[in-house]
């Protein structure tokens, strides 16, 4: 399998293939993966279609290494948590798969990214080590080649005068920020800024209450003068990201996929427009697993759009767009 045959999928039939080619790699190379299918007794030879194919608990990640090749690893990502919460790892052995498939997302749905000034407004991110988030923001503010591109932690000040020369410049801007210092933000410091973009990625990390996602967009709008906030949904066990560009609909790129389940039969997948866990099969996990079931619940839509609802009660506060729905 290369990067090529995953990252110019443009057709169903190509996503099915790949997967299926895939997933019969993963049951065979990570054992993790390996052994879960061998308690569910799946034989292996008898998945034909991308239905048929068990997703992988998200929980494993943190108590396991999920491996599909014995390659040295390059990297490890880690999820955010609060004090007390088991985190989980993600042990990359070639971070190229990462870089190719944020670039080449960010590519399609925003177009050439040295068109932009890339402004990351992530703390919580910024203050601990291994987060995949800060990995590819890095990446995206160096890939701008713009001097005026850069990190900002608590300093305010200094990011409200960035935007505020974006905007007499008339330049394209994103602002990526973390839900609970977009709010510190904008109690500060007000815009009426209506191209710039703000993407939120979700997370309290603990800093603020919760909010329902129709109240947290409508504070951050009035506070950056913007008519919509994009989002991103991406998760530290993932190598790639859905978008959404305003109406908490997101969109995958083409090499990943959303399919809800059944909360009470974790094997019964449902059919378009029913709420259910949310599995994700996210075909640039080709080194780890591709094939994982969230503690998320959605709704996917007959075009292949979702939206997240929410989350299971009893599992953790963590990853990115995390919101209550």
């Amino acid at each position: 399998m290369n990067k090529q045959q995953v990252f110019s999928i443009k057709t169903e039939q190509q996503f099915s293939d790949t997967a299926l080619q895939i997933f019969k790699y993963q049951a065979k190379n990570c054992p993790v993966y390996h052994e879960f299918i061998q308690g569910l007794k799946i034989d292996t030879e008898s998945v034909t279609e991308v239905k048929q194919i068990p997703f992988l608990p998200i929980e494993f990640f943190k108590s396991h290494k999920v491996l599909s090749s014995d390659k040295p690893i390059e990297v490890t990502f880690t999820s955010s948590g609060t004090t007390g919460i088991i985190t989980s790892s993600h042990h990359i052995t070639d971070v190229s798969w990462y870089t190719e498939s944020f670039r080449s997302a960010f590519n399609l749905f925003y177009g050439d990214i040295e068109k932009y000034t890339i402004l990351a407004l992530l703390p919580a991110y910024l203050e601990r080590e291994g987060s995949s988030l800060i990995y590819m923001a890095d990446d995206l503010i160096k890939q701008s080649k713009n001097p005026d591109s850069g990190f900002f932690l608590y300093n305010h000040e200094e990011l409200f005068h960035q935007l505020k020369k974006q905007q007499n410049a008339k330049k394209p801007t994103l602002l990526i920020g973390v839900t609970f210092a977009l709010l510190d933000f904008i109690e500060n410091y007000t815009l009426n800024f209506p191209e710039l973009i703000v993407m939120e990625t979700g997370g309290m990390k603990g800093r603020r209450k919760e909010m329902i996602r129709e109240e947290l967009h409508d504070q951050l709008c009035r506070g950056f003068g913007v008519d919509a906030i994009h989002s991103e949904y991406g998760m530290t066990e993932l190598l790639s990201q859905a978008y959404s560009n305003g109406v908490s609909i997101f969109n995958c790129p083409p090499w990943m996929k959303i399919i809800t389940r059944d909360t009470n039969d974790p094997m019964s997948l449902l059919d378009n427009n029913k709420a259910g866990g949310i599995n994700i099969i996210d075909l640039a996990n080709i080194n780890s697993c591709s094939f994982i079931a969230t503690q998320d619940l959605g709704r996917v839509y007959a075009d292949s759009s979702f939206e997240v609802l929410g989350r299971f009660d009893n599992s953790d506060i963590r990853g990115c767009n995390l919101l209550i729905a």
